[in-house]
């Protein structure tokens, strides 16, 4: 069955074609061979965008009617076991192709599309969301993938509308708003260095986030999952701990930017009527784009709400530092 679906394969071993070219030249022929994908990129020229200064940051709204289903979705397990999983192989449109990734993944053109260029990135097996074991792979999707795209992760229960099948999204770096503050020195805190790898925060931003850079993989690879290891302690908890985390690939090598979480969903999801807001906050919301797909929300969420659905879906600062420490 996979093999219906490539439209191109990239091995480790492949030097003719980057992944990033293979990707887009995967999205042009989509475009024009697959009905609903060209509908939801036509859908991309009736997407707003509005600018709101919050305290120490600014946030963009995207208004984006086409996002409704994912930011949406039911992830509880009882609709997870009713629904067939959209990403395994068996179960793509007939005109879906993609890119075989290192005989493992998909890179898949995702059809409801946030950015210019949006990839689902998805397992070729059935499994359930979990990062720690293809940290390496997540990272070598970075460097493979740049300089023109850059990688992320939504944990299973941190906005990922299939927590039930492995996979990554991919987009252009530098349209998440957190990529491009993240390169300003004068925006960080320098927190500690083991070995090659660096450990930063961003200064007043109103959510949790460490950046860790390094340009060696398995030192990288390593002390991140010993993160996860600490965080997973901190939260007293056997399952992968609550995050979102975004991964590109420079001259200087790796930039992993964590949003550790507390909370999938904020209290003003769950309220009725008029006062629901239908904000479901993953990677690329925490990152500083936030998505409305409903009109009313795009208008009216402003400054004081933005803060405060951060603050409450996110790790407590003392709960990472705790875990940073005992690195």
């Amino acid at each position: 069955m996979i093999q219906a679906k490539p439209f191109a394969v990239f091995s480790a071993d492949s030097s003719a074609n980057s992944l990033s070219e293979l990707s887009l030249r995967l999205l042009e022929e989509q475009q024009g061979s697959w009905q609903q994908l060209a509908g939801g990129y036509a859908s991309l020229d009736l997407v707003r965008l509005r600018e709101v200064r919050c305290e120490g940051y600014v946030a963009y709204l995207q208004f984006n009617p086409g996002r409704i289903v994912s930011t949406g979705a039911n992830v509880d397990e009882q609709s997870l076991r009713e629904r067939p999983c959209f990403l395994c192989v068996q179960n793509l449109p007939p005109p879906q192709k993609g890119v075989l990734y290192r005989g493992e993944f998909l890179v898949l053109c995702n059809p409801a599309p946030i950015f210019p260029q949006h990839f689902t990135i998805s397992s070729v097996q059935h499994l359930p969301q979990a990062l720690e074991p293809f940290v390496p792979l997540f990272l070598d999707l970075a460097r493979d993938l740049s300089p023109k795209l850059a990688v992320f992760y939504n944990g299973p229960r941190c906005g990922a509308s299939a927590p039930d099948h492995m996979h990554f999204q991919a987009s252009p770096f530098g349209l998440i708003p957190v990529e491009r503050d993240a390169l300003e020195e004068a925006r960080r805190v320098f927190r500690k260095k083991l070995g090659s790898v660096a450990l930063s925060t961003m200064k007043e931003y109103g959510r949790t986030t460490l950046i860790i850079e390094s340009p060696d993989k398995e030192s990288l690879a390593d002390l991140f999952i010993a993160l996860v290891g600490q965080l997973r302690k901190v939260k007293g908890s056997a399952e992968e701990p609550m995050m979102n985390v975004l991964c590109s690939y420079g001259r200087s090598g790796w930039r992993i930017i964590l949003f550790p979480r507390r909370k999938h969903r904020p209290d003003v999801y769950f309220k009725a009527g008029e006062e629901r807001v239908l904000i479901s906050p993953a990677a690329v919301d925490l990152g500083g784009l936030i998505i409305t797909p409903l009109k009313r929300d795009f208008e009216r969420v402003g400054s004081r709400m933005i803060e405060e659905i951060f603050r409450e879906v996110s790790l407590l600062t003392e709960e990472l530092e705790k875990a940073v420490d005992a690195l």
